[in-house]
C-alpha cells in the first residue's frame, strides 16, 4: 500500500500559489517522497482566506484543514518559533498543523519545518507527517 502524506503549511500574507508548491517540491524532494501521495493539507484557521492555500487545495483536489492557534500551541514540536508565537499565537504552524490533521505524533514527522523564500520574497513552510493507516 502506497503511503499517504499529511502537509502542514504555512506561508506569508500573499504568498504566491507558484512559491507554495515549490517548496512542497523541494521538501518532498528532501525525503525522497511523491507529490502523488499527498493526502491532504492542514494550517492555521487565520489563513482560511489565503488565496493561494485555497487554490492549491483546488487543485490537488485534496482536503485542506485549518486549526485555530489554540489547538497548535498544545502540540509538541521540534522546531518552534518565536516569531510565529508572536505572530500566530502559537510556536507551530506547519508541523503541529500536519501532526493534528493526521492525528498522530512526533513519530511519523518526516520532514521538519521546512522553509523557502520565493523570488517574490515572500516566505512559506511545510512539514510532511506520514498518514499513519490505521487513522485514515
Amino acid at each position: 500500500m502506497k503511503q499517504q502524506l499529511t502537509l502542514g503549511l504555512g506561508c506569508d500574507r500573499g504568498t504566491p500559489l507558484n512559491t507554495i508548491e515549490l517548496v512542497i517540491e523541494r521538501a518532498l524532494q528532501s525525503a525522497n517522497l511523491n507529490k502523488a501521495d499527498i493526502y491532504q493539507f492542514a494550517t492555521i484557521d487565520k489563513k482560511n482566506d489565503e488565496v493561494a492555500l485555497l487554490a492549491l487545495a483546488e487543485k490537488y483536489h485534496k482536503p485542506l484543514h485549518f486549526y485555530p492557534a489554540e489547538e497548535l500551541a498544545k502540540v509538541p514540536v521540534p522546531s518552534p518559533s518565536a516569531v510565529v508565537m508572536k505572530y500566530m499565537g502559537t510556536p507551530s504552524v506547519s508541523e503541529a498543523a500536519a501532526l493534528l490533521a493526521a492525528k498522530t505524533d512526533l513519530t511519523n514527522l518526516v520532514v521538519e519545518k521546512f522553509k523557502l523564500r520565493g523570488e517574490d520574497g515572500k516566505n512559506a513552510t511545510v512539514s510532511i507527517v506520514i498518514q499513519p493507516t490505521d487513522k485514515l
